[in-house]
């Protein structure tokens, strides 16, 4: 064998070699990479899945193609918080708590905004009621009744048992919160149910002040309800809780995270699929919440015989105006027929026009 041919021989024996410890780290990686998500979807298997059958949700087939135009460069999510101690089960129940959630998809801004529950709006086949009710037939009636009152397209929803914002306080190791001498009193009845609930024994905070509050204290912050404002007031301490722990979450470890995974995604039901869940958290730590408000913007309060006290918009068709502003930055946004024969429903059985909101 020539000296030339030796040289090749060694030369291609390295290069296989070479080859051979590539096709070994590639395959380390692919091994990683598996292990990764197979980790991510046993996490995320917690979670209570609900397939929504897009041809049950209504959305308003006369909203303007350029109010869906600006609407898809948002992700918009239903958010809905129950009590579900009575059926242990997250599909029904009225919604004590309706958050609507627009995520921009350039920037990552997040915006919150409530929608009282006690709204006066249609709960679906034309039957007025407090919009919390629609609920009780399902997460797609309720995004069907947001979608037709206030010209939205949303298809998604995440639904929270209350039970996941004490352990998830309590894993991130408290928020701090800043409280009335009127707060602090109101505290105790809430703050009694939920340790007797959840078995934790937390103390009551004695005065107003600003306090590292655990699980059971900031849920039962969330939940006061007779103060000046109402249950105004009420959505207005919940947007605080939540925003609160989202910054304490941005903060936390992975080990802390992991660990809040744990307790809190069996509280949890939505109709995400895993791969859209990851996407999201992807994304977490890049969302800013640069906007909280409650809808109606403009209102009245007004008891409807059997229907109860209710809030009527005054009216539907200049807050969900003011609504796709503030979520949308959407200053061109026009009411479809369908709002406005909504707001002229609502007007006329309440007795509200623009001028008698406040």
């Amino acid at each position: 064998m020539s000296s030339g041919q030796r040289r090749r021989n060694t030369k291609s024996g390295k290069n296989r070699q070479r080859n051979k410890i590539i096709l070994i780290i590639v395959e380390l990686i692919v091994l990683v990479v598996l292990a990764v998500v197979l980790y991510a979807v046993s996490k995320l298997s917690k979670i209570e899945k609900t397939e929504i059958k897009q041809e049950d949700v209504i959305v308003n087939e006369d909203i303007e193609s350029e109010t869906v135009e600006v609407m898809n460069n948002f992700r918009t999510i239903a958010v809905f918080g129950l009590d579900n101690r009575s059926n242990g089960n997250l599909s029904s129940g009225n919604s004590d708590v309706i958050i609507l959630v627009s995520i921009n998809n350039d920037t990552q801004e997040v915006k919150m905004c409530s929608v009282y529950r006690d709204t006066y709006l249609d709960v679906g086949s034309g039957k007025f009621r407090k919009c919390n009710a629609a609920y009780t037939k399902g997460p797609e009636v309720a995004i069907s009744m947001l979608n037709k009152n206030l010209d939205l397209n949303i298809t998604d929803y995440v639904t929270v048992d209350f039970n996941a914002v004490v352990n998830c306080v309590d894993l991130l190791g408290g928020i701090e919160l800043t409280i009335t001498d009127e707060e602090a009193e109101l505290m105790y009845g809430y703050m009694y149910e939920i340790n007797k609930l959840t078995g934790h024994n937390s103390e009551v905070p004695k005065k107003g002040g600003t306090y590292l509050m655990d699980g059971v204290q900031a849920t039962a912050y969330a939940r006061i309800r007779y103060t000046a404002g109402d249950d105004y007031k009420r959505t207005e301490r919940q947007r605080t809780v939540i925003m609160k722990m989202a910054e304490k979450a941005q903060k936390s470890s992975l080990t802390t995270i992991n660990k809040v995974i744990d307790e809190v995604f069996g509280d949890i039901e939505t109709s995400f699929s895993n791969a859209d869940l990851i996407s999201l958290a992807a994304e977490v730590f890049n969302y800013k919440i640069t906007g909280s408000a409650g809808f109606p913007f403009t209102k009245n309060t007004i008891t409807l015989g059997s229907k109860g006290n209710v809030v009527a918009p005054c009216t539907l068709e200049s807050n969900v105006t003011e609504l796709h502003k503030f979520l949308f930055d959407n200053n061109e946004y026009v009411p479809s027929a369908t709002v406005k024969a909504n707001s002229k429903k609502i007007e006329s059985d309440t007795g509200y026009g623009e001028s008698d909101g406040y």
